[in-house]
């Protein structure tokens, strides 16, 4: 019995080095933020993979969002900007669907369940396997809870340091949009401000992640925290409209 109790802690670190040798280790920041982009309009970004034509199968489940064409094959139109689906910002309005809330879903899933989810759901669309493991990095690791960042009554930021924002904004998106946010707007007419203020989720999305098809870099990749991208909207959100 005696060299029972002496093995006890022998057995606890074998188990220790056990768990910690079968972590995951974490994902390259550029995966992450590929997979980010590929979540906003994967067409963009795969080699291999062509802008889908006529509505996504699952579209027709619903009847709410009267959206149709590739748009509909978007990761966002289903699950948001905030990835809560039909539990957070478009839980109402002409974007809801009643797609299920992302976020919860893949809360205690590891990247290998993930990945045996996407790889029978997005295959066929003709996106390789880097496509899908980028992807799965950022729904593993990429996702975060805007409702620690935005409040959703106001659509403001909960306390942005606008001083950090503004050194932020200055030092990476005043080059192409501008001191003001007017120039190279966004989609052709709207304001850094005006999508800022209209739909902060989406534009937190972006400083992360950029915005797919262009030279926009992505905070992630660049190494901000998530605290860093919400000051740079914080901050947008206070720019003229």
């Amino acid at each position: 019995m005696k060299r029972f109790y002496l093995l006890l802690p022998l057995l606890a670190l074998v188990a220790l080095i056990f768990v910690v040798g079968c972590a995951e280790e974490p994902a390259d920041p550029a995966s992450i933020a590929t997979g980010g982009a590929l979540y906003d309009k994967w067409w963009k970004i795969s080699d291999t993979a062509s802008e889908p034509s006529g509505d996504h199968p699952l579209w027709s489940i619903q009847s709410t969002n009267e959206r149709d064409g590739s748009g509909t094959w978007r990761c966002k139109e289903c699950h948001a900007w905030d990835y809560r689906g039909s539990e957070g910002a478009y839980s109402s309005g002409s974007h809801y669907t009643g797609f299920p809330n992302l976020l919860a879903a893949v809360s205690e899933q590891s990247k290998s369940d993930i990945l045996d989810h996407l790889e029978g759901h997005l295959a066929p669309l003709g996106l390789n396997e880097v496509d899908i493991d980028n992807l799965a990095d950022f729904l593993n690791e990429g996702l975060v809870d805007n409702r620690k960042y935005i409040n959703y009554d106001t659509k403001k930021v909960i306390g942005a340091n606008l001083a950090n924002g503004e050194k932020l904004y200055n030092s990476t998106c005043a080059s192409c949009h501008g001191d003001d946010g007017r120039m190279f707007l966004i989609e052709e007419t709207e304001s850094v401000s005006s999508l800022a203020n209209g739909n902060p989720w989406e534009i937190l999305h972006k400083i992360r992640f950029g915005q797919p098809g262009t030279a926009m870099p992505s905070g992630v990749a660049n190494g901000w925290s998530t605290q860093d991208a919400a000051d740079v909207l914080g901050y947008a959100q206070t720019l003229p409209e």
